[in-house]
């Protein structure tokens, strides 16, 4: 059966011979490279045109080798799912950052669980040091949101100059802000 061997870069100025090097010293003859170069982590793998084409050509039973678990996808979420997907297809996921182990074995389940749920973890706690930060800087006064581009004095001149007639564009343009802005100020959200 083929090894299939895929690799990533986030910038068009690197380059992934290095993933393929490195996936070779690790005793893999690899038969088919595929290798998406500027594309960001950011996105799911099934959207990236090299990975998709390899899953187009992947067979069942046969083996992709990555050199890391980002690789396979966005986020642990992203990951899980292509590794289920590859497994549904008897199709062996070996990540050399975890050390050969094949993540669709018994053993390459639990570790992505455990992955998993450390990720999910992290997640949870980055989401309660944001709010607690936001609470803390409420507390101590802070303003938060996007700056105001106008100042009291500015908006009841805006409130008067559309009581006089002006128009919500006009406004717009002598103010310098958008037109939802001047709706906002004006009470006019028709």
């Amino acid at each position: 059966m083929a090894v299939f061997g895929y690799g990533r870069v986030s910038t068009k100025e690197q380059t992934t011979e290095n993933q393929k090097q490195e996936i070779e010293r690790a005793g893999f003859k690899v038969d088919y490279w595929f290798a998406d170069n500027g594309i960001s982590g950011k996105s799911y793998a099934s959207q990236r045109p090299e990975f998709s084409d390899l899953l187009s050509k992947i067979r069942n039973g046969e083996t992709l080798v990555v050199t890391k678990l980002d690789r396979l996808g966005r986020d642990s979420q992203n990951v899980l799912a292509t590794i289920k997907s590859l497994a549904e297809r008897n199709i062996e996921v070996i990540v050399l950052q975890l050390g050969k182990l094949d993540l669709t074995s018994a053993a390459g389940k639990l570790m992505l669980k455990m992955l998993g749920a450390v990720a999910e973890m992290e997640r949870d706690l980055l989401i309660e040091r944001t709010q607690s930060g936001l609470q803390r800087a409420k507390q101590e006064g802070k303003i938060l949101g996007r700056p105001v581009k106008t100042n009291d004095v500015q908006r009841n001149e805006i409130i008067n100059l559309k009581k006089d007639g002006k128009t919500i564009t006009e406004l717009s343009k002598d103010f310098n802000v958008s037109r939802a802005s001047i709706m906002r100020i004006t009470g006019d959200l028709s």
